[in-house]
C-alpha cells in the first residue's frame, strides 16, 4: 500500500528504528557551506517529532490530552564529519532508555551510511502546571516501550 504524502514527509519505521530523510539547505549552513553545529539539534528534533507523529501522537495533542510537555534534560553530540550544502542525510533514531518520567534516544545523522554526528539525548516529561517532572502517560510509555532498543551497535 503506498504511503500518504504526509507519511513520506515523516520518514518511516524499520523495526524499532525511525529513519528520517532530509536535505541540507543554504539556510542550514555557514558561509563555507558547512552545516552550522546547532542545526544538527534541529535536525534531530524534527526526526523525533516525525517519529512521534508516525506512532500516532503529536506534541500538541500530548500537551492537550495529558497536560504534559516533553523537554530536553541532557544532550551530548559527537561530531565526526561535517555535513555540507545540498547533502542528502538521514537521521536514524532509536529509543535507548525508558524511565518513569524520562526517555532516552540515540540519534545518528548520516550521509550515505557514514555517521556524521551521534546524539544521545534524554528527555523529561513535565507537567504544564508548575513545570515539574511527571510520569510519562501510559499510552506514550506503551508505544515507546515497543520501540525500545537496548542493543549497542
Amino acid at each position: 500500500m503506498p504511503q500518504k504524502n504526509h507519511e513520506v514527509l515523516l520518514g518511516h519505521l524499520e523495526g524499532n528504528r525511525h529513519i528520517y530523510p532530509l536535505i541540507v539547505y543554504y539556510e542550514d549552513t555557514d558561509a563555507g557551506g558547512v552545516v552550522y553545529h546547532a542545526n544538527y539539534l534541529a535536525f534531530a528534533e524534527r526526526a523525533r517529532s516525525a517519529m512521534l507523529n508516525l506512532l500516532g501522537f503529536t506534541n500538541r495533542n500530548v500537551a492537550e490530552r495529558h497536560k504534559v510537555a516533553i523537554a530536553v534534560r541532557h544532550c551530548t553530540l559527537d561530531f565526526k564529519r561535517p555535513a555540507l550544502l545540498e547533502d542528502r542525510l538521514t537521521v536514524e533514531s532509536r529509543v535507548i532508555k525508558l524511565g518513569g518520567a524520562s526517555l532516552g534516544f540515540e540519534q545518528k545523522i548520516m550521509r550515505d551510511g557514514d555517521e556524521l554526528v551521534v546524539i544521545e539525548i534524554y528527555l523529561a516529561c513535565m507537567s504544564l502546571e508548575g513545570l515539574r517532572a511527571q510520569r510519562l502517560p501510559d499510552e506514550l510509555r506503551t508505544v515507546f516501550n515497543s520501540c525500545l532498543d537496548v542493543t549497542k551497535d
